[in-house]
């Protein structure tokens, strides 16, 4: 049809040529972008499923310490023992703590693995009377002190992840998480998020649908396409909770969906060029620019979003420390509200011992008005120099417990014991007007790093129970001994009372225990924190005879020469 080497034919064989290579460029050009979407959209699963991991981690690092807690409370062990009343009492406490924490359920398991408390136990799904000694949480529990599975309940059906933690005498406490919420939070962030236990079973997962299905989702892309269906770009991260690893994973076909346009500008393009040879570097040129934009406003939006992630974190980050923030502070307003309510109970004490100054007072200066009428000036002065020492009295009473009802932390200070003794003694003056106070004289050289009112504080809780076990006691004694010991001061408070009985002394440090009426109970549990914070301890001793003792131990901070 053509002349060999006619100028029409070499043009046929350049449109050709054009066209395959525009065709190529094109092709190549999609192929490019996909790649790069594909590979932008990994980075953007694996720092999604990082974080949610993250996330799960927390929520399960929340409640990991509970069961070991609650092992070593007096009443869970009481009720293992099936001590009177202990059970129905240890059922409302686990309701109330099974609320304020959030987990699903709390319960305790008899040695056999009957159920004798759980917080349930008034609900139509209570767990009491149920046997799990087939559970597998029960079984490492009892073989290794502390246990963790994840399982669907018998009785509620819902599938939790169950930790459990084995007590001195045979019991077996433990705590149920679901996740109900967290699997809400991940639905609503977009993709599929799964995570998988050891045998590839789904056990969390944002689609109830894949719950206790079994796949290698995380390493197969296979497994993962026919799993959740369709071609899936996917990131797995290792969770450190038995072995778990956490899948997140997006349709493969809606990352790559952008890729349509290009390859629709690619085919224009080639259009183009078959039209106008002229324009092929330039159009070549401009697609690169376009592609080199498509980058960067991808790397941007990347950017902002490990940005938000990072901001989010440091936000939860601050939370936190606010939070702890605000428990020191609740701390520090109950032992004012201690320190209050001592006032409150020595008021009387207080207004007796300040009456009197200012009685004699109001006579000195009747007194005074008198002789100054008569030109005694000498008696005048006589009378002044007494009220002025009687004011320093009053003075110095309401100077101490404006002192101890100031709302502070003290830091920490050089404080002598006998100071500090002092102070208390003022304080409970009143209180302790009946009772004989055999002090140790070494109290007078002896200084401890404390904080002045913390510690008045706490001499004042110890003298006050023994003032109160006093009242009907004839030849009532408070006796107070100071040692060294390991390096340590030793301060012995006992009085010769009728003592604390064995039920109490079991609950002795327990908030709310106390067999005194109207009391609250709070006074030695805050006494021994305080001495806890001061690097220091608070504890009951035995003592031979009538009576109860207390040892306060101090940090030293030298002699006093």
């Amino acid at each position: 049809m053509f002349e060999r080497d006619s100028p029409l034919r070499y043009a046929w064989r350049w449109i050709v040529a054009v066209v395959a290579s525009v065709a190529a460029a094109g092709w190549l050009a999609g192929l490019a972008a996909a790649q790069f979407t594909q590979d932008a959209t990994a980075s953007r699963m694996a720092t999604e499923a990082q974080l949610r991991a993250s996330l799960l981690e927390s929520e399960v690092a929340r409640y990991r310490l509970l069961p070991t807690l609650l092992a070593n409370d007096v009443d869970v062990l009481r009720s293992v023992d099936d001590a009177p009343g202990a059970r129905e009492t240890l059922d409302a406490q686990f309701a109330q703590l099974a609320d304020a924490t959030g987990a699903a359920a709390i319960f305790l398991l008899a040695p056999n693995g009957d159920t004798i408390s759980a917080s349930n136990a008034n609900t139509p799904m209570s767990f009491l009377g149920q046997n799990f000694a087939f559970r597998e949480y029960y079984r490492e529990a009892r073989r290794g002190g502390t246990g963790i599975d994840y399982a669907r309940g018998t009785v509620s059906g819902k599938p939790g992840l169950f930790l459990s933690r084995g007590t001195a005498n045979g019991g077996v406490v433990v705590v149920k998480l679901e996740f109900d919420e967290l699997e809400a939070q991940w639905a609503r962030g977009g993709g599929a998020t799964m995570v998988e236990g050891q045998n590839g079973t789904v056990l969390i997962t944002s689609d109830p649908a894949l719950r206790f299905r079994t796949s290698d989702a995380g390493s197969e892309e296979g497994d993962l396409s026919a799993l959740l269906g369709g071609a899936q770009i996917a990131a797995a991260v290792p969770i450190a909770v038995e072995g778990w690893k956490l899948v997140h994973a997006e349709p493969r076909a809606v990352a790559l969906g952008g890729v349509v346009p290009i390859a629709r500008l690619a085919g224009a393009l080639a259009a183009l060029a078959v039209l106008a040879l002229t324009w092929i570097v330039l159009a070549r040129r401009r697609r690169r620019v376009d592609m080199e934009r498509a980058r960067i406003a991808r790397t941007a939006e990347l950017e902002s979003e490990v940005e938000a992630r990072t901001r989010a974190l440091r936000l939860e980050m601050d939370e936190r420390a606010a939070s702890e923030e605000r428990a020191a502070a609740l701390r520090e307003g109950l032992r004012q509200a201690n320190r209050l309510a001592t006032l409150g109970q020595v008021t009387a004490g207080v207004a007796h011992e300040t009456a009197q100054p200012v009685a004699a007072i109001r006579t000195y200066a009747a007194n005074g008005v008198t002789l100054s009428e008569r030109g005694d000036s000498a008696g005048v002065s006589e009378n002044f120099v007494a009220i002025s020492r009687l004011a320093d009295r009053i003075g110095k009473i309401t100077a101490e417990l404006r002192n101890f009802s100031r709302k502070r932390t003290d830091k920490l200070e050089d404080v002598r014991l006998s100071d500090a003794m002092a102070g208390a003694q003022l304080i409970l003056k009143e209180r302790l007007r009946p009772i004989e106070l055999d002090l140790a004289p070494e109290m007078e050289t002896l200084t401890v790093r404390a904080g002045r009112v913390q510690l008045e504080q706490i001499l004042v809780n110890l003298l006050q129970n023994s003032a109160e076990a006093l009242v009907d006691v004839p030849d009532a004694k408070v006796t107070i001994s100071v040692r060294k010991e390991n390096g340590m001061i030793v301060m012995n408070v006992a009085d010769n009372g009728p003592g604390l009985s064995k039920a109490m002394i079991a609950r002795l440090f327990t908030p709310f225990s106390t067999e005194r009426e109207g009391g609250l109970g709070l006074g030695l549990v805050i006494a021994r924190d305080i001495a806890r914070d001061m690097g220091g301890d608070l504890r009951h001793v035995a003592k031979g005879g009538k009576g109860a003792a207390f040892e306060l131990t101090l940090r030293p901070a030298g002699e006093v020469p």
